[in-house]
Protein backbone atom coordinates (compact mmCIF):
# COMPACT_ATOMS: atom_id res chain seq x y z
CA UNK A 1 0.00 0.00 0.00
CA UNK A 2 1.30 3.67 -0.91
CA UNK A 3 1.27 6.73 1.22
CA UNK A 4 -1.73 8.33 -0.19
CA UNK A 5 -3.76 4.75 -0.80
CA UNK A 6 -3.35 4.52 2.94
CA UNK A 7 -4.39 8.52 3.61
CA UNK A 8 -7.60 7.09 2.01
CA UNK A 9 -8.04 4.22 3.87
CA UNK A 10 -7.41 6.21 6.79
CA UNK A 11 -9.72 8.85 6.57
CA UNK A 12 -12.82 6.41 5.66
CA UNK A 13 -11.62 5.00 9.37
CA UNK A 14 -11.86 8.61 10.64
CA UNK A 15 -15.25 8.78 9.15
CA UNK A 16 -16.62 5.62 10.57
CA UNK A 17 -16.08 7.00 14.15
CA UNK A 18 -12.23 6.00 14.50
CA UNK A 19 -10.89 9.13 15.37
CA UNK A 20 -7.50 9.08 15.60
CA UNK A 21 -6.91 6.56 13.12
CA UNK A 22 -3.57 6.54 11.60
CA UNK A 23 -1.71 5.41 8.75
CA UNK A 24 -0.01 1.86 8.97
CA UNK A 25 4.24 1.77 10.24
CA UNK A 26 5.24 0.88 6.61
CA UNK A 27 4.11 3.31 4.54
CA UNK A 28 5.61 6.46 7.41
CA UNK A 29 8.86 6.50 5.65
CA UNK A 30 7.31 8.34 2.78
CA UNK A 31 6.88 10.90 5.48
CA UNK A 32 6.46 13.65 5.71
CA UNK A 33 4.23 15.47 2.94
CA UNK A 34 3.48 18.73 1.76
CA UNK A 35 -0.05 19.99 1.53
CA UNK A 36 -1.28 23.59 0.35
CA UNK A 37 -5.02 24.24 1.75
CA UNK A 38 -7.15 27.17 2.09
CA UNK A 39 -6.79 29.73 5.21
CA UNK A 40 -10.67 28.94 6.12
CA UNK A 41 -10.72 28.32 9.65
CA UNK A 42 -12.58 25.26 9.86
CA UNK A 43 -9.59 23.48 8.29
CA UNK A 44 -8.38 24.08 11.42
CA UNK A 45 -9.93 20.97 13.68
CA UNK A 46 -9.96 18.59 10.15
CA UNK A 47 -6.00 18.69 9.52
CA UNK A 48 -3.98 16.66 9.63
CA UNK A 49 -6.22 14.25 11.61
CA UNK A 50 -8.43 13.32 8.91
CA UNK A 51 -5.31 12.33 7.23
CA UNK A 52 -4.51 9.86 9.51
CA UNK A 53 -0.93 11.74 9.47
CA UNK A 54 1.20 12.48 12.88
CA UNK A 55 1.22 16.35 12.74
CA UNK A 56 4.68 17.21 13.27
CA UNK A 57 5.16 14.90 9.40
CA UNK A 58 2.71 17.42 7.89
CA UNK A 59 3.74 20.24 6.06
CA UNK A 60 1.03 23.09 6.11
CA UNK A 61 0.97 25.44 3.50
CA UNK A 62 -1.95 27.90 3.32
CA UNK A 63 -3.35 30.74 1.35
CA UNK A 64 -6.45 32.01 0.14
CA UNK A 65 -8.43 29.21 -1.84
CA UNK A 66 -5.36 27.20 -1.59
CA UNK A 67 -4.57 29.10 -5.15
CA UNK A 68 -1.44 29.00 -6.93
CA UNK A 69 -0.92 31.59 -9.66
CA UNK A 70 2.33 30.86 -11.14
CA UNK A 71 4.94 27.57 -11.87
CA UNK A 72 7.25 30.10 -9.93
CA UNK A 73 5.06 31.80 -7.71
CA UNK A 74 5.37 32.03 -4.01
CA UNK A 75 3.62 29.51 -2.91
CA UNK A 76 5.45 27.23 -5.54
CA UNK A 77 8.85 28.53 -3.95
CA UNK A 78 7.72 27.18 0.08
CA UNK A 79 6.20 24.14 -2.02
CA UNK A 80 9.33 23.59 -3.55
CA UNK A 81 11.96 24.21 -0.34
CA UNK A 82 9.32 21.72 1.64
CA UNK A 83 10.72 19.33 -0.69
CA UNK A 84 14.35 20.19 -0.97
CA UNK A 85 14.47 21.05 2.93
CA UNK A 86 12.14 19.71 4.51
CA UNK A 87 12.23 16.10 2.93
CA UNK A 88 8.64 15.96 1.50
CA UNK A 89 8.44 13.26 -1.39
CA UNK A 90 4.87 13.53 -2.10
CA UNK A 91 2.93 16.94 -2.45
CA UNK A 92 -1.07 17.34 -1.77
CA UNK A 93 -3.16 19.98 -2.86
CA UNK A 94 -6.18 20.11 -0.86
CA UNK A 95 -9.45 21.91 -1.36
CA UNK A 96 -12.44 22.39 0.22
CA UNK A 97 -16.08 22.62 -0.12
CA UNK A 98 -18.55 25.30 0.66
CA UNK A 99 -15.15 27.89 -0.55
CA UNK A 100 -15.95 31.36 -0.09
CA UNK A 101 -13.42 32.22 -2.31
CA UNK A 102 -14.46 29.98 -5.21
CA UNK A 103 -17.86 31.67 -4.45
CA UNK A 104 -16.90 35.67 -4.54
CA UNK A 105 -17.47 37.36 -7.91
CA UNK A 106 -15.16 39.74 -9.17
CA UNK A 107 -17.33 42.65 -8.91
CA UNK A 108 -18.12 41.65 -4.87
CA UNK A 109 -14.90 41.35 -4.42
CA UNK A 110 -14.06 45.12 -5.74
CA UNK A 111 -17.14 46.39 -3.41
CA UNK A 112 -15.85 44.62 -0.57
CA UNK A 113 -11.99 46.13 -1.16
CA UNK A 114 -13.41 49.63 -1.13
CA UNK A 115 -15.73 49.12 1.54
CA UNK A 116 -11.79 48.37 2.89
CA UNK A 117 -11.03 51.82 1.82
CA UNK A 118 -9.19 49.91 -1.23
CA UNK A 119 -9.21 51.88 -4.81
CA UNK A 120 -9.87 50.30 -7.84
CA UNK A 121 -7.38 52.29 -9.59
CA UNK A 122 -4.91 50.95 -7.45
CA UNK A 123 -5.58 47.64 -8.43
CA UNK A 124 -3.80 45.11 -10.95
CA UNK A 125 -5.89 45.28 -14.04
CA UNK A 126 -6.96 41.50 -14.30
CA UNK A 127 -8.10 41.23 -10.95
CA UNK A 128 -9.07 36.94 -11.77
CA UNK A 129 -5.45 36.61 -12.88
CA UNK A 130 -3.92 38.13 -9.62
CA UNK A 131 -6.52 37.09 -7.07
CA UNK A 132 -6.57 33.50 -8.94
CA UNK A 133 -10.58 33.46 -8.35
CA UNK A 134 -12.26 30.23 -9.82
CA UNK A 135 -15.13 28.54 -11.08
CA UNK A 136 -15.12 25.23 -9.00
CA UNK A 137 -13.06 24.09 -6.06
CA UNK A 138 -12.64 20.93 -7.65
CA UNK A 139 -10.83 22.75 -10.81
CA UNK A 140 -8.86 24.67 -8.84
CA UNK A 141 -7.42 21.22 -7.23
CA UNK A 142 -7.19 20.15 -10.52
CA UNK A 143 -5.51 23.44 -11.73
CA UNK A 144 -2.72 23.50 -9.05
CA UNK A 145 -1.86 19.99 -9.81
CA UNK A 146 -0.93 21.01 -13.11
CA UNK A 147 0.84 23.97 -12.09
CA UNK A 148 3.03 22.06 -9.90
CA UNK A 149 3.58 18.94 -11.92
CA UNK A 150 4.51 21.84 -14.69
CA UNK A 151 6.67 23.89 -12.09
CA UNK A 152 10.61 23.81 -13.27
CA UNK A 153 11.08 23.55 -9.45
CA UNK A 154 9.05 20.51 -8.66
CA UNK A 155 11.78 17.39 -10.25
CA UNK A 156 10.09 14.42 -11.31
CA UNK A 157 10.47 12.23 -8.68
CA UNK A 158 7.89 14.31 -6.27
CA UNK A 159 4.63 12.55 -6.65
CA UNK A 160 1.69 15.42 -6.95
CA UNK A 161 -1.89 14.63 -5.79
CA UNK A 162 -5.24 16.54 -5.97
CA UNK A 163 -7.63 16.22 -2.39
CA UNK A 164 -11.35 17.78 -2.25
CA UNK A 165 -11.82 17.81 1.72
CA UNK A 166 -15.54 18.00 2.76
CA UNK A 167 -15.88 20.27 4.98
CA UNK A 168 -19.05 19.04 7.02
CA UNK A 169 -18.41 15.41 7.42
CA UNK A 170 -14.42 15.41 6.97
CA UNK A 171 -14.34 13.06 4.16
CA UNK A 172 -11.52 13.15 0.95
CA UNK A 173 -12.43 12.60 -2.41
CA UNK A 174 -8.73 11.98 -4.52
CA UNK A 175 -9.58 13.91 -7.41
CA UNK A 176 -5.96 14.01 -8.93
CA UNK A 177 -3.96 10.31 -7.91
CA UNK A 178 -0.26 10.92 -8.43
CA UNK A 179 1.02 7.61 -8.66
CA UNK A 180 -1.16 7.36 -12.08
CA UNK A 181 -0.34 8.94 -15.89
CA UNK A 182 -2.09 12.52 -15.24
CA UNK A 183 -5.49 12.55 -17.33
CA UNK A 184 -6.56 15.06 -19.21
CA UNK A 185 -7.73 18.17 -17.43
CA UNK A 186 -10.20 20.39 -18.44
CA UNK A 187 -7.45 23.21 -18.70
CA UNK A 188 -5.60 21.13 -21.49
CA UNK A 189 -8.97 20.61 -23.01
CA UNK A 190 -9.22 24.09 -22.95
CA UNK A 191 -6.24 24.65 -24.39
CA UNK A 192 -6.45 22.05 -27.30
CA UNK A 193 -10.43 23.95 -28.07
CA UNK A 194 -8.25 27.28 -28.44
CA UNK A 195 -5.61 25.77 -30.46
CA UNK A 196 -8.15 24.49 -32.86
CA UNK A 197 -10.15 27.62 -32.37
CA UNK A 198 -6.91 30.25 -33.43
CA UNK A 199 -6.57 27.65 -36.41
CA UNK A 200 -9.80 28.41 -37.72
CA UNK A 201 -10.13 31.85 -36.67
CA UNK A 202 -7.22 32.40 -39.29
CA UNK A 203 -9.04 30.41 -41.91
CA UNK A 204 -11.82 32.68 -41.58
CA UNK A 205 -9.47 35.45 -41.77
CA UNK A 206 -8.35 34.78 -44.79
CA UNK A 207 -11.57 34.47 -46.21
CA UNK A 208 -12.58 37.79 -45.22
CA UNK A 209 -16.04 39.99 -44.98
CA UNK A 210 -17.14 37.24 -42.63
CA UNK A 211 -19.29 38.29 -40.46
CA UNK A 212 -18.79 36.70 -36.86
CA UNK A 213 -22.09 37.72 -35.58
CA UNK A 214 -23.15 34.93 -37.82
CA UNK A 215 -21.91 32.39 -34.96
CA UNK A 216 -23.03 32.90 -31.67
CA UNK A 217 -20.20 33.37 -29.48
CA UNK A 218 -20.82 30.71 -26.28
CA UNK A 219 -20.47 32.31 -22.69
CA UNK A 220 -18.88 29.12 -21.44
CA UNK A 221 -15.61 30.09 -19.40
CA UNK A 222 -11.89 28.43 -18.54
CA UNK A 223 -12.30 26.04 -15.81
CA UNK A 224 -16.03 25.11 -16.42
CA UNK A 225 -17.10 22.28 -18.25
CA UNK A 226 -16.03 23.35 -21.92
CA UNK A 227 -18.48 21.67 -24.36
CA UNK A 228 -20.47 24.86 -25.35
CA UNK A 229 -17.21 25.80 -26.35
CA UNK A 230 -16.79 22.59 -28.36
CA UNK A 231 -19.97 22.89 -29.73
CA UNK A 232 -18.98 26.41 -31.05
CA UNK A 233 -15.81 25.38 -32.82
CA UNK A 234 -17.63 22.61 -34.36
CA UNK A 235 -19.77 25.15 -35.96
CA UNK A 236 -17.28 27.24 -36.78
CA UNK A 237 -15.05 25.00 -38.40
CA UNK A 238 -18.21 23.68 -40.73
CA UNK A 239 -18.59 27.60 -41.16
CA UNK A 240 -14.91 27.84 -42.46
CA UNK A 241 -14.81 24.90 -44.37
CA UNK A 242 -17.90 25.97 -46.36
CA UNK A 243 -16.54 29.08 -47.56
CA UNK A 244 -13.13 28.37 -48.05
CA UNK A 245 -11.76 27.68 -51.70
CA UNK A 246 -10.84 24.50 -52.55
CA UNK A 247 -7.65 23.99 -52.27
CA UNK A 248 -5.24 22.24 -55.09
CA UNK A 249 -3.27 19.94 -52.40
CA UNK A 250 -4.90 18.18 -49.48
CA UNK A 251 -4.25 20.45 -46.46
CA UNK A 252 -1.28 19.20 -44.14
CA UNK A 253 -2.37 17.59 -41.14
CA UNK A 254 -2.56 20.05 -37.98
CA UNK A 255 -0.33 20.34 -35.37
CA UNK A 256 -0.36 18.61 -31.96
CA UNK A 257 -2.89 20.69 -30.00
CA UNK A 258 -1.21 23.13 -27.05
CA UNK A 259 -0.94 21.43 -23.52
CA UNK A 260 -2.33 24.71 -22.28
CA UNK A 261 -4.17 28.54 -23.30
CA UNK A 262 -1.92 29.91 -25.67
CA UNK A 263 -0.35 33.21 -23.89
CA UNK A 264 -3.26 35.58 -24.67
CA UNK A 265 -5.77 32.86 -23.30
CA UNK A 266 -4.39 32.24 -19.86
CA UNK A 267 -7.33 34.29 -18.07
CA UNK A 268 -9.12 31.75 -16.60
CA UNK A 269 -12.08 34.42 -15.75
CA UNK A 270 -12.56 35.33 -19.34
CA UNK A 271 -15.28 33.81 -21.25
CA UNK A 272 -15.19 31.73 -23.96
CA UNK A 273 -16.60 34.47 -26.67
CA UNK A 274 -14.65 37.32 -25.21
CA UNK A 275 -11.27 35.30 -26.05
CA UNK A 276 -12.91 34.87 -29.78
CA UNK A 277 -13.83 38.29 -30.22
CA UNK A 278 -10.28 39.46 -28.57
CA UNK A 279 -8.49 36.97 -30.85
CA UNK A 280 -10.89 38.06 -33.93
CA UNK A 281 -9.54 41.74 -32.84
CA UNK A 282 -6.14 40.79 -32.97
CA UNK A 283 -6.31 38.91 -36.53
CA UNK A 284 -8.00 42.13 -37.83
CA UNK A 285 -5.21 44.52 -36.77
CA UNK A 286 -2.38 42.15 -38.42
CA UNK A 287 -4.00 42.26 -41.55
CA UNK A 288 -4.44 45.99 -41.21
CA UNK A 289 -0.92 46.14 -40.72
CA UNK A 290 -0.04 44.12 -43.81
CA UNK A 291 -1.92 45.96 -45.96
Amino acid sequence: MRLFEAILAANQRWLNGERGARVPAEVTSALPIAALTCIDARLNHLLPDVLGVPEEQFIWLRNAGAIITGPLSSTMRSLALACAVKGAREIAIIGHTDCLVGHTTTLQLLDRLAALGVDRSRLPPNLVEYFGLFATERQNVLRGVECVRASPLIGPKIVVHGLLLDVKTGGLEWVANGYTAPEPTVAGTAGELFARADQTLETLGQIGNFATSELKLPETRIGEFVSTARDWLHQAEHVAAALAPAAPEPAAPPPPPAAIPPPYLHDAGTSFSELVRKRLRQRKTESNRQH
